[in-house]
């Protein structure tokens, strides 16, 4: 009842690799609109976990459904495999960068990815997952790596590139820049300290025995102060604080009161921060003055209402720091050390430095309060360390220069769910400029020239020319060819009179990389569109994959790469903790395979709602293996009994259909319209919902449940029972193509006991809806039907728990109903007691005595049937042994049996 699934499972997806299904699905669907589901790669590194299965499952059950009803969707899937995760790899396997070529270290990069491809797509067609997968697309192609570059010479074109130095996220612990996407927030345990710096000029403001004080959590940027910053709107005051007089903000003074341990605090002198501009104060290690400067990022939320500002070190620093003309100064390498720009510092770990500088700071006076408080700090997604901010030399897309035509083509996208719209506008509208360079070996080269006088090179014409160099030979030809091969032939450069240029080493963002799918993948192929019709990521993904592709190819293409937005959440344990191999909580698909099969795992994907997180446990696969084998079951109950049925030769019409099949083909043309419809908003949950609803419902507990007095006991070849067949038939070919996008494997084993032409379920088309005239009658009349017999089921219940029957067969049931009951009662033109599988079933005219049951529009009456129990129908009679020949049957059976086996009587047919 199970299936066998972890064993049936790959003998059927090896069947469909090796006959080619999805080929065959595409050709079948040529000149059909196209519907393109545009991959987000993931990165290439590891086994694919629960968070993959959710994603690639969702992507599979849209791409099923949409090439089952009327498009042509071809699905490519991709992998993103540039970037410092793989280089992590190596090192743990002992290979040092550093110390063999560059060419042979990226082979092993490459190697590398393509082994991790190879797991990884094992393990995405062990799910089921239908796509293209000899021609996925990969970043390390050489064809990708030409049309991102391309995309790059569109930005450069357009002006929208630049080098320039700036704090940006620094990563000691990758040695390289990071974008915003990169980054995670910790709780980490760090100093704060309260510094006072001395006034050195109050122009006839501020006495110089007076001190600004500033609260900071990074000690280790005090040597690169240059200046103190000031909210122009604030209220700041002098004030003597136990005989020593310092300058804060007024709103601070409570707070600070309490912290410093102050006794006595008397406010001298009161004025507004712009009245501070242009002071200067006297840096605490050294004998150089600070600036008293202006900028609205200053709070009262913390701190003095006093910021210390060091433009190297912070993004807000920087602006102000900027308007200023102040000194971007600078003095951590690339490993998070002090340089020879601070001697006393060098080649200290700037964490390390905050003790040596806060002793300092204590010895001189200046530092008035340290203590430890734990807070969120941004870390690095890789390798989990703290990062820091860090003015570098680095190449920036400007994003100011294409940020409007970005946010009003955003309008043209729609977004599920809808507040996904606002969150990505959100970020494109608030974010900086997108650092797009790395300092790493494992990526595609920025395509930048230097001339002799180090003035960067850079026009369409060469960058083309090297993207053409990339597409022929791969982004490795950067690193095997001096800089003037990999020029036009007979370029000159008057900076470069000797002919002597050199070659940008930095990388692009792998953000680049993957965001330029749209060039390298939608673009590229003839058998793809752009923008693609939908993508579907993880939430995580508006401020990294649908941030990077809407920006390249807004700048480059002037339009979205994408029409529609599908979001998802992560996956949690059963506690609500993220999933991870540190915690132990991770629940791999494989697993879940061993122990259920692929088809749970993609039954609990079409069973979540999966726009918020969501929780994942064996537990839940428990549960939906129920569920599985409840949709298993009456569809197998339904094959059974339409074994003999050919829909050619035994099909009743529609017309011909008895009342009770019409109502059924009614409901399931509901089913049809429902699940299509809910299939075209991606709410799977509801599909799921409505056909398990449908097959409980409307099929095991009602139609399902009284066919047996028809399939099993009616004549073969009777209309009654044909007309049954024909109903059960065709639910059960619609039902099962309606779950082919959620259960391919076992909607393929419904299909080889089906008598339909296609070689393969996943070659059908979606059921077509077809609605008959009389529907709305069916549908109210048959809905007081089913209202009514929901009273009788309680009616026989009740009489169950009496003892006064066992099985509803032994009951004698009569309705005493109002008249618009009668009347309904009376116009379906059905066996009603048949229809309640009661024995005996009568309408009184009469009024209802004491012990029946009151309803609202009727009055029931159980009562134990009369008779005999026939042996062949199981049901209560009085004419049971009527024919001499059978005196253990009913009437109606003898009669069945006598007329389809004539042989019977004389051979002394029994039973």
């Amino acid at each position: 009842m199970r299936g066998n699934l972890p064993n049936k499972e790959s003998e059927w997806e090896k069947d469909w690799l090796d006959n080619k299904v999805y080929e065959k699905r595409q050709k079948l669907n040529e000149g059909k609109p196209t519907f393109e589901l545009l991959d987000g790669p993931p990165f290439a590194n590891g086994d694919i976990h629960m968070g993959h299965a959710l994603n690639k499952i969702s992507k599979d059950i849209i791409v099923r459904y949409k090439s089952m009803n009327g498009f042509r969707s071809p699905y490519v899937p991709g992998w993103d495999t540039h970037g410092l995760p793989i280089e992590q790899q190596l090192a743990k396997k002992g290979v040092k960068r550093k110390e063999i070529g560059m060419s042979e270290y990226r082979k092993m990069c490459q190697k590398f990815a393509e082994k991790e491809i190879k797991k990884q797509m094992d393990g995405f067609k062990r799910l089921g997952v239908s796509a293209d997968w000899d021609n996925p697309y990969i970043t390390y192609q050489p064809e990708f790596e030409k049309e991102e570059v391309k995309v790059f010479g569109e930005m450069v074109d357009k002006g929208y590139i630049y080098r320039g130095k700036k704090p940006v996220y620094w990563s000691p612990s990758s040695e390289s820049t990071l974008a915003e996407a990169e980054i995670e927030y910790k709780d980490i345990k760090s100093p704060s300290i309260f510094v006072a710096f001395k006034v050195r000029d109050g122009k006839d403001l501020l006495d110089n025995d007076t001190s600004f004080i500033i609260w900071t959590t990074t000690p280790w940027t005090i040597p690169s102060n240059e200046a103190i910053c000031v909210n122009p709107k604030f209220d700041y005051v002098q004030i003597n604080a136990d005989g020593k007089k310092y300058v804060v903000a007024e709103d601070r003074i409570s707070f600070l009161k309490e912290t410093l341990g102050w006794e006595n605090v008397e406010i001298l002198k009161e004025f507004k921060g712009t009245d501070l501009e242009g002071l200067t104060a006297t840096h605490p290690l050294y004998d150089q003055a600070s600036l008293l400067i202006l900028g609205n990022h200053v709070t009262l939320d913390d701190g003095t209402g006093l910021v210390h500002t060091a433009p190297g070190f912070g993004a807000d620093d920087f602006v102000v720091g900027m308007k200023y003309k102040l000194p971007i100064f600078s003095p951590i390498d690339a490993h998070g050390c002090f340089t020879d720009e601070i001697p006393e510092y060098k080649g200290v770990f700037y964490d390390k430095a905050n003790k040596m500088i806060t002793d300092r700071m204590k010895e001189n006076g200046s530092l008035l309060k340290l203590n430890f408080f734990t807070h969120s700090y941004p870390h690095d997604w890789r390798t989990k360390k703290p990062v820091i901010f860090r003015a570098t030399p680095q190449w920036f897309a400007s994003i100011d220069g294409f940020r409007q035509q970005v946010l009003d083509q955003l309008e043209n996208v729609d977004f599920i769910p809808e507040w996904g719209k606002k969150r990505l506008y959100n970020m494109v509208r608030d974010r900086g400029d997108w650092v797009i360079s790395r300092q790493r070996a494992w990526g595609v080269p920025l395509p930048i020239f230097y001339a002799e006088n180090g003035e960067p090179i850079m026009t369409k014409e060469i960058i083309d020319h090297v993207a053409d160099l990339f597409g022929k030979y791969g982004s490795d030809i950067w690193f095997q060819k001096e800089a003037k091969d990999l020029l036009p032939e007979g370029y000159t450069n008057p900076n470069s009179p000797n002919g002597e240029f050199t070659k940008e080493t930095d990388i692009m963002d792998v953000w680049f990389d993957s965001g330029t799918a749209h060039a390298g993948v939608a673009k590229l192929r003839d058998n793809l569109t752009f923008p693609a019709d939908l993508v579907l990521e993880g939430s995580d993904q508006y401020r990294g994959w649908f941030n990077s592709m809407l920006l390249t190819s807004v700048a480059a293409f002037g339009v979205t790469p994408y029409k529609a937005v599908l979001s998802q959440g992560f996956t949690l344990d059963k506690n609500g903790v993220k999933m991870s191999k540190s915690l132990g909580n991770v629940i791999a698909p494989s697993d879940i395979e061993k122990q259920f099969g692929a088809e749970i795992i993609r039954l609990w994907v079409a069973s979540v709602n999966s726009s918020s997180d969501v929780s994942v446990s064996v537990d839940s696969f428990k549960q939906t293996s129920e569920a599985y084998r409840k949709i298993r079951n009456t569809i197998r109950f339904m094959l059974a009994n339409t074994t003999d049925f050919d829909p050619k030769d035994n099909r009743v019409v529609y017309n011909d259909l008895r009342p009770e099949d019409k109502y059924i083909v009614m409901k399931l043309n509901e089913l049809i319209t429902n699940v299509k419809a809910d299939y075209d908003k991606y709410d799977f949950a509801n599909v799921n919902k409505s056909v398990l609803k449908f097959l409980t419902n409307e099929m095991s507990t009602f139609y399902l449940d009284f066919a047996k007095d028809v399939v099993y006991i009616d004549a073969e070849d009777s209309h009654s029972r044909r007309s049954m067949q024909t109903v059960i038939y065709d639910a059960a070919v619609a039902i099962s193509k309606l779950l082919t996008p959620i259960l391919p494997h076992t909607m393929e084993q419904v299909f080889e006991y089906l008598k339909e032409p296609e070689e393969y379920i996943q070659l059908t088309d979606m059921p077509e809806v077809k609605i008959e005239d009389d529907f709305e009658h069916i549908k109210a009349t048959w809905g007081k039907f089913m209202d009514f017999r929901d009273n009788v089921l309680k009616s026989l219940e009740v009489a169950r728990d009496n003892k006064l029957i066992g099985k509803s067969l032994e009951a004698k049931v009569t309705v005493y109903p109002n008249d618009e009951l009668k009347e309904t009662l009376n116009s379906i033109d059905s066996n009603l007691g048949q229809l309640l599988i009661v024995s005996q079933f009568e309408i009184s005219d009469e009024t209802a005595p004491e012990n029946a049951d009151k309803y609202e529009n009727e009055a029931v009456l159980v009562e134990k049937a009369e008779g005999k129990v026939c042996s062949r129908c199981r049901m209560t009679k009085t004419d049971v042994g009527s024919d001499p020949n059978f005196p253990d049957f009913c009437a109606r059976c003898a009669k069945i049996v006598t007329e389809e086996y004539p042989e019977a009587i004389n051979e002394g047919f029994e039973g």
